[in-house]
């Protein structure tokens, strides 16, 4: 989110690919040993909101805005389960199984090396504009697509690929001024010039 890099946009291809990424969004305060349990991380929680069936609540930080700025003091957001093929109860308790082993591994890094949890208390303490003092060293990978299924994942780039051929054939005819639909999934340009768009 504070990166100043290129956006990197991951199409999750399939429920196992959904969930790796939702236990791994839940649990990275445990992995980062910032908190013991992920119910400890202060800021906003959306595992336990899920876990509990709560809606997430907000509250507009004072240092952002004015007093009589045009937003409300309080915002609540209740989120659905991203899989609509789940019931509640399976969708709940696939979150809880692959939350425990990610929890359980980071504790035995810090029993194997001594490293200590950074506490509630130290991370309420931190001023909201520090920023990191050492810079993470660059990824080459930048994937577009995201499961486990070898043969799901190559249909996955494929179809990318076919969009990209599409998208760029349309864009030729319509810079030139001769009609032309633009593939399913064309963004900027549906928004920003009104392009027709096909069906998906």
């Amino acid at each position: 989110m504070w990166s100043s890099e290129q956006t990197c946009v991951v199409k999750l291809v399939d429920r196992e690919a959904v969930m790796d990424k939702l236990v791994y969004t839940a649990t990275n305060p445990v992995q980062d040993h910032l908190v013991d349990r992920g119910h400890l991380w202060p800021g906003v929680n959306g595992l336990r909101a899920l876990l509990a069936r709560q809606a997430l609540r907000a509250i507009r930080p004072l240092h952002f805005f004015r007093p009589t700025a045009p937003r409300p003091m309080r915002s609540s957001c209740r989120s659905p389960s991203p899989l609509s093929s789940d019931p509640p109860p399976r969708y709940w308790r696939s979150c809880t199984t692959g939350y425990a082993p990610s929890s359980s591994s980071a504790q035995a890094e810090r029993a194997r090396t001594g490293r200590r949890v950074l506490g509630r208390r130290a991370v309420r303490a931190q001023s909201w504009c520090e920023s990191p003092t050492s810079v993470e060293r660059g990824r080459n990978l930048r994937p577009r697509v995201a499961t486990r299924n070898k043969w799901a994942r190559i249909e996955a780039l494929l179809r990318n690929r076919a969009f990209v051929v599409e998208y760029a054939m349309a864009r030729d005819r319509w810079r030139t001024g001769i009609p032309a639909v633009f593939p399913p999934g064309t963004y900027w340009l549906k928004r920003f010039a009104s392009v027709p768009v096909g069906e998906t």
